[in-house]
C-alpha cells in the first residue's frame, strides 16, 4: 500500500475541500470527480488491507486466496468417503441418535456373547406381524434382585468362540486401526425393504447383529431398533433399568421358538437364590426360592467388590418392631433372615448402584468413589452349596461418565475372546486397549471444576473405577463340563440377514460413488472459480481515461469469498433519491472497468447498473455544497455571538431573545438555509453510508446536528426564532429569566437568519395582561402560605405526628376517627402550600360500609398500619370540623375499660366480608414483586429475633450457663450487639415495604405468582444467587418457609414481601444444580415404550 500521506490520511475531507470555495451553481467536473474520489492513486496488488474511502482500491477484499497455484484438495467440500468405511480387522461402532449412548453399550456387549448372538440368528419372526412387539408378563417366572432406587444396566458375554460368528471379518481383529474423523456430511440412513425388513424387537436385533458383523460401514444407524421399542432418542433413560426390561422382554419373546437352543438362552443370564428366614427361637425357618439376572451391589461405604457382595448376602436381624411371624412358634419372635446363593449363571450381571436416592435432597445423586474389582471372581464361597470351583472371567466393564445422575454419557470396555483384546467402544468411535491404556473402567469424567479423589493402590490382576456401573463375568469352565443344554454347533448367517446385509453395503458402496462424483465434480468448478477470478482480477483496475462501473464492495467480498457462484449483482442501495450512484456511500463501493463489469453482469445479473460519468449525481454534490457553505457561514457567526454575548449590553440599545432559542438558533438557520441537510448523505432507505460524513477544510463537519453538543440536544419543540418569549397574547413575556439581552450586532447577525422573527427592544414593555396575572397568582401564593402555616398552628401536634392519642392511654375517654387520605394530603399542603392546594374536605365516606356502619374495629385503628383510619384528639377533632368540611362524623367512646362504642356502630357482617376479600385478594396475585435478601452470619441472628420462641429473656441469659462463664467486658458487648440487632430485626423483616425502597447489599427483586410453589421460587433464586435449592433456607417475618409443594400464597408470601435467604454452604459441583432443574420435570422412565407393552 502507498504511504500515508496528507491526501490518504483523510480522503473523506480531501473529497469535500473544494466545496468552501466554489459556489453551489457553478461547480465543475472536476469537482465532481473529486467528490467521487476517482481520481485516488489504486494500492499495489502486494497490499494485504483494502482501503474502506478509496473506490480504486481492489485489494484485500479476498483474492488473495485465489491467486496463485491452488491445490486441488482445497476445492474439496466434502470429506472422503472411505473415511466411513469399516477398516480391515475391526469392529462396527454404533450411531447415537441424540441420548442412545446407553442402549448402544449393551448393544454391543450382547454382541460380543457368541452364544447369545447365535441363538438370535436362528430366531423365527411369525409369518404375519401382530402389531407392538410382546411385552413381559406380570408372572414371569424370572425375577429381578430387590428393588433399588438406582441405576442399572445389563450385559452378557459367552465363553466358547464360535468362529463363524466373530465380530470381525476374516476372523479376529488383525490390526489396531484408529478412529477417523467423522465427515461433514454422514452417510445416507438405510432404507428399507418392506419384504425382508423385520417386525418383532428380536427381529431388529439379529439383523443389528448381522450388521456389526458383516457391515462395510465404520457405524450403523440403529434407529429400527430404537423405533421398534418406542425409546424417546432425545431422553436419556436409566440404564439398569433398561437392561432388566429388555432381558424380560426376550425372554418373553423367545419363549414360543421352536428351537429349544433359542428358547433357553435367557437361561445363560439366569441364576438363583432363596430368601431365607430363621426364627432365633424354635431355629426352624421359611425359603423363598428366586431366580435373578443381575445381583444389585451397593457400593456406598465399600471400596471393593467382595466387601459389596458379602454386603449383598449379609444377614439381617428381624426384632422389635420389625418381628418375625414364626409359624411353628405361633407369635412373632426375634429372627435372621438372608439372602442364599442357589445357582449362579453362566454369564454373572453384577450391578453397582451408583445411582441412589438421596433423603436430604429429595432426588438421585451418583456415588463416585473408587471400587475394585478383579479380571478372576471367585464365587465359590458365596454359594449355599460350595462347589469345587466356581470361577469368573470378567468380560466388560459398563461405564457412566458424568458427577449428575441425570446426564453424563455411556461407555463399554468389553473383550474380545478370540483375540483376548480389550476395546473401547464409545458409539460410533472404538479404540483398543493396550499398554498404559488399559485400564478397565477408568474414564475421564465430562465435567471439570471437581478435586478428584486419588485412585487406591492396586494389584496385578485388578482394577478400579469411579464410573463402573456394572461388570459382566463370564464362567470359566473346567474342559469337557458344560452348564444347561449343550452349546450349538456352527450357525451361519441366515440368508435373509445376509441379503439384508448385502443390500446396505450396496447402498453404502453406492453412496461412496456418489460421494466420489461429488468431490470430483467440487474440483472441476473450483478450477473454474480459480480462473474466473483470476482473469477478472487483471482486468478490474480502471485505467484513467477508460469507461467504468461502480459496484457494490459487499458483493464483490461475497464474490471472492465463496466457493460457489453468489447470488446476483445488488447495487441498489448505493444509489441516491435521484436514481445515481450517491457521493455520500462511495466507501461501499468499487470503480472497476467496463469490461470486468460486463463480464461480472453476463454471468451473475443483477443491477442496476451505474456506468461512468452519467452515475454521478449533479444534485447530491451541489446540495452538499450548499450545506457545506451553510455551515461554514453558521460556524463564523456562532463564534462571533458567543464572543460578543460576553460583553455587558446597553438596556435602551439591545434587544431580547429567548435563551432556548439562542440555545438551538443553528440548528433553525441550518434548516432554512439547507433544507436538505436532514437527508444528505441517505440513499432511498435513508440509511447512512460513509462512516465519517463529508467536512469543510475548516474541519466542520456538513451532517446538521454533529457540530456542537448544543445543537444535538436541542429543543424540537422551537420551531420560530424568539416565540419562546412571546405570552399568549403574542407580546413579551414578563419573565426575564426565559429571555437574554443581546447587542445590536448579535441581533443583526440573527436577524440575517429569520427575517420573520419577532423584535423586542430591550426597553420595551411587558404584556400587561401577564403581569396582572402573574400579581394574582402571587396574592394566591401567600393566602396559601398564611392558610398553611394558620393550620400548622392549630394542629400543630396532628402535622409532626407526635403525641398521637391511644387506646393504651387510661384517662382518654372519648376519640375521633378521621381518614388517613386527608390526613396525608393536608401535611402535604401544609408543607409545601405553594406546590399543593389546600384541602377542603373531610372524605370519611371511605371507612363507612353501603349501610353507613364502620367497617373497621375501633381498637385496631391507630395500631394496625394497613388500616386506613386515624385517631385525632377531641381538641384536635374541634379545629378540624371549623375549618373543613367533614360529610360523616366517626366518634368512639370508652364505655369502661374492655369495651369501646362507635358512632356509627360497628357493621359486623360487611367487616366479616371486607376482612375476607382483603385476604383474598391478598392470596391471589399474578406479576407482584417480592424481594429476597441474602443474609450473613450476623443478620442471621438478627432474623432468629423475630421467632418468639428463640427470644431469651435477661432471666434466660442469667441462667444460660454459657452465658454465666463469660467476663463482664463481654457480656455487655454481647448485650449492645444483641440491642442494635433487635433494633434492626424489624427493618429486615418486613412484610411490605415502600415503593420508594432502597435496596441493601445483597438483595434482588423477583416477580411471583401466588399459585406458583415454594419450589419453583428456589429454582429462580438458584438462577438469581447460583445457589442450589437443596442448601436455600427462605424465611419471612423469622418463620422459615419449608413446603416445597406449597403455593406462595397459601405460605402467606404478599406483594412486596421481604425474604431472607440463609445458605448451608456453596455448591461444589455447578452440575448438582443442574440437575435440581432437570429433577424439577416428573420421570416416567419407560412409560408408554415397548419395554413395559404399552406403545
Amino acid at each position: 500500500m502507498p504511504p500515508k500521506s496528507r491526501q490518504t490520511q483523510n480522503p473523506n475531507r480531501q473529497a469535500w475541500q473544494w466545496a468552501d470555495t466554489t459556489d453551489p451553481a457553478r461547480i465543475t467536473q472536476d469537482n465532481l470527480e473529486t467528490a467521487y474520489r476517482i481520481r485516488l492513486k489504486a494500492c499495489p496488488r502486494d497490499g494485504r488491507r483494502n482501503c474502506k474511502n478509496n473506490p480504486n482500491c481492489l485489494v484485500g477484499l479476498g483474492e488473495s486466496q485465489w491467486l496463485g497455484e491452488i491445490d486441488d484438495e482445497a476445492f474439496q467440500e466434502i470429506e472422503d468417503p472411505n473415511n466411513e468405511r469399516r477398516a480391515e480387522g475391526s469392529f462396527v461402532g454404533l450411531k447415537n441418535l441424540g441420548a442412545t449412548c446407553y442402549v448402544n453399550t449393551f448393544l454391543q456387549v450382547w454382541f460380543h456373547n457368541q452364544e447369545f448372538r447365535s441363538a438370535m440368528y436362528q430366531y423365527l419372526e411369525p409369518a404375519t406381524p401382530k402389531g407392538p412387539p410382546p411385552s413381559p408378563k406380570k408372572n414371569s417366572p424370572v425375577k429381578s434382585s430387590p428393588p433399588s432406587p438406582r441405576k442399572q444396566t445389563s450385559s452378557a458375554q459367552g465363553e466358547d468362540v464360535v468362529s463363524s460368528t466373530t465380530g470381525c471379518p476374516q476372523g479376529s481383529p488383525k490390526k489396531d486401526s484408529s478412529p477417523p474423523t467423522s465427515p461433514k456430511k454422514p452417510p445416507p440412513p438405510m432404507e428399507n425393504d418392506e419384504d425382508l425388513m423385520p417386525t418383532t424387537v428380536c427381529g431388529h436385533l439379529q439383523f443389528i447383529f448381522a450388521l456389526l458383523q458383516n457391515s462395510s460401514r465404520r457405524y450403523i444407524d440403529p434407529s429400527a431398533f430404537i423405533q421398534s421399542l418406542g425409546l424417546d432418542t432425545a431422553l436419556q433413560q436409566d440404564a439398569q433399568e433398561f437392561s432388566k426390561l429388555l432381558m424380560s422382554l426376550l425372554e418373553d419373546s423367545t419363549r414360543y421358538q421352536p428351537n429349544p437352543w433359542v428358547r433357553d438362552i435367557m437361561q445363560q443370564f439366569r441364576g438363583q437364590y432363596a430368601y431365607v428366614t430363621r426364627c432365633n427361637r424354635c431355629f426352624q425357618g421359611s425359603s423363598r426360592p428366586s431366580q435373578f439376572y443381575e445381583l444389585d451391589l451397593n457400593i456406598q461405604g465399600h471400596t471393593d467388590l467382595n466387601q459389596c457382595v458379602e454386603e449383598f448376602l449379609q444377614e439381617e436381624k428381624l426384632e422389635g418392631d420389625n418381628q418375625y411371624f414364626c409359624s411353628f412358634c405361633q407369635s412373632k419372635q426375634n429372627a435372621a433372615r438372608l439372602i442364599s446363593l442357589m445357582s449362579l449363571p453362566r454369564v454373572l450381571n453384577l450391578q453397582l448402584l451408583r445411582f441412589v436416592f438421596d433423603r436430604n435432597t429429595g432426588h438421585k445423586k451418583k456415588l463416585n468413589n473408587y471400587v475394585r474389582f478383579p479380571e478372576v471372581l471367585d464365587m465359590s464361597r458365596y454359594l449355599r452349596k460350595p462347589e469345587n470351583e466356581v470361577v469368573y472371567e470378567l468380560q466388560a466393564v459398563l461405564i457412566h461418565r458424568g458427577h449428575s445422575a441425570y446426564s453424563g454419557h455411556y461407555i463399554a470396555h468389553i473383550k474380545d475372546r478370540a483375540s483376548s483384546c480389550w476395546y473401547k467402544f464409545n458409539d460410533e468411535e472404538i479404540q483398543k486397549m493396550e499398554g498404559k491404556k488399559l485400564q478397565l473402567g477408568c474414564e475421564e469424567d465430562l465435567e471439570g471444576g471437581q478435586k478428584q479423589p486419588k485412585k487406591p493402590k492396586l494389584q496385578k490382576g485388578s482394577h478400579a473405577s469411579r464410573n463402573a456401573y456394572m461388570l459382566v463375568y463370564n464362567r470359566r469352565l473346567p474342559e469337557g463340563e458344560m452348564i444347561g443344554a449343550p452349546l450349538p454347533v456352527e450357525t451361519a448367517i441366515p440368508d435373509r440377514l445376509m441379503q439384508m446385509v448385502h443390500r446396505d453395503n450396496q447402498k453404502f458402496e453406492e453412496w461412496v460413488r456418489e460421494m466420489k462424483d461429488m468431490r470430483q465434480q467440487s474440483v472441476v468448478s473450483g478450477k473454474a472459480r480459480h480462473q474466473e477470478i483470476t482473469e477478472l482480477c487483471e482486468l478490474m483496475p480502471a485505467e484513467e481515461g477508460e469507461t467504468y462501473e461502480w459496484i457494490s464492495t459487499d458483493w464483490l467480498r461475497e464474490w471472492l469469498s465463496e466457493s460457489n457462484a453468489p447470488r446476483s449483482v445488488d447495487n441498489s442501495k448505493l444509489t441516491c433519491t435521484h436514481g445515481r450512484a450517491d457521493p455520500h456511500k462511495v466507501s461501499d463501493m468499487k470503480r472497476i472497468s467496463k469490461q470486468a463489469a460486463e463480464m461480472l453482469y453476463s454471468k451473475y445479473g443483477g443491477g442496476p447498473h451505474l456506468s461512468d460519468d452519467a452515475s454521478l449525481c449533479w444534485d447530491c454534490v451541489r446540495q452538499t455544497c450548499a450545506q457545506l457553505h451553510a455551515k461554514a457561514r453558521v460556524a463564523e457567526d456562532h463564534k462571533f455571538i458567543t464572543s460578543t454575548n460576553r460583553e455587558k449590553v446597553d438596556r435602551n440599545k439591545g434587544y431580547w431573545v429567548g435563551k432556548e432559542s439562542l440555545r438551538v438558533w443553528r440548528q433553525l438557520a441550518m434548516e432554512k438555509l439547507a433544507p436538505d441537510s436532514q437527508g444528505q448523505g441517505n440513499g432511498e432507505n435513508g440509511t447512512q453510508a460513509d462512516t465519517s460524513e463529508p467536512t469543510s477544510s475548516q474541519g466542520t463537519k456538513s451532517s446538521q446536528g454533529s457540530n456542537h453538543g448544543s445543537m444535538e440536544n436541542g429543543d424540537d419543540d422551537i420551531t420560530i426564532f424568539n416565540e419562546d418569549i412571546i405570552c399568549e397574547h403574542n407580546h413579551l413575556l414578563p419573565d426575564e429569566s426565559c429571555r437574554r439581552l443581546v447587542s445590536e450586532a448579535v441581533w443583526r447577525r440573527l436577524k440575517a437568519y429569520f427575517t420573520t422573527a419577532p423584535e423586542f427592544r430591550g426597553n420595551q414593555n411587558v404584556c400587561q395582561a401577564c403581569l396582572l396575572k402573574d400579581k394574582e397568582g402571587e396574592q394566591r401564593e401567600e393566602l396559601h402560605k398564611l392558610m398553611a402555616a394558620e393550620q400548622k398552628s392549630a394542629l400543630l401536634q396532628l402535622y409532626q405526628d407526635k403525641n398521637r392519642p391511644g387506646w393504651d392511654k387510661k384517662p382518654v375517654q372519648e376519640f375521633y376517627i378521621v381518614s388517613k387520605v386527608f390526613v396525608e394530603e393536608w401535611r402535604q399542603f401544609v408543607k409545601q402550600p405553594l406546590r399543593y392546594d389546600p384541602v377542603s374536605n373531610i372524605g370519611n365516606v371511605s371507612l363507612l360500609c353501603p349501610h353507613l356502619g364502620l367497617l373497621y374495629r375501633p381498637e385496631l385503628i391507630g395500631t394496625d398500619l394497613s388500616n386506613p383510619g386515624l385517631l385525632v384528639w377531641p381538641t384536635e377533632w374541634a379545629v378540624i370540623s371549623k375549618t373543613f368540611l367533614v360529610d360523616h362524623t366517626i366518634r368512639v367512646i370508652r364505655e369502661d375499660e374492655d369495651r369501646l362504642v362507635s358512632k356509627p356502630a360497628l357493621c359486623e357482617e360487611c367487616l366479616e366480608a371486607r376482612v375476607l376479600q382483603e385476604d383474598q385478594e391478598r392470596r391471589e396475585y399474578s406479576s407482584a414483586t417480592i424481594y429476597i435478601r441474602k443474609i450473613t452470619s450476623k443478620e442471621e441472628k438478627i432474623a432468629s429475633l423475630q421467632r418468639a420462641e428463640l427470644n431469651l429473656s435477661s432471666s434466660e441469659e442469667e441462667n444460660d450457663p454459657d452465658f454465666q462463664q463469660m467476663n463482664t467486658v463481654k457480656k455487655r458487648k454481647i448485650a449492645k450487639e444483641m440491642s442494635a440487632m433487635s433494633a434492626a430485626a424489624a427493618s429486615i423483616n418486613q412484610v411490605r415495604r415502600s415503593s420508594r425502597h432502597r435496596r441493601t447489599r445483597g438483595e434482588k427483586q423477583f416477580t411471583i405468582s401466588s399459585g406458583q410453589t415454594l419450589r419453583d421460587l428456589k429454582i429462580q433464586v438458584m438462577n438469581a444467587f447460583s445457589v442450589a435449592p437443596f442448601d436455600q433456607h427462605l424465611i419471612l417475618n423469622g418463620r422459615p418457609l419449608v413446603d416445597d409443594v406449597a403455593t406462595l400464597g397459601s405460605l402467606d408470601v404478599q406483594p412486596g414481601s421481604v425474604l431472607l435467604l440463609k445458605v448451608d454452604e456453596p455448591v461444589e459441583d455447578p452440575m448438582l444444580i443442574e440437575d435440581f432443574a432437570k429433577a424439577s420435570v416428573p420421570e416416567e422412565g419407560f412409560k408408554g415404550t415397548g419395554l413395559l407393552g404399552v406403545r
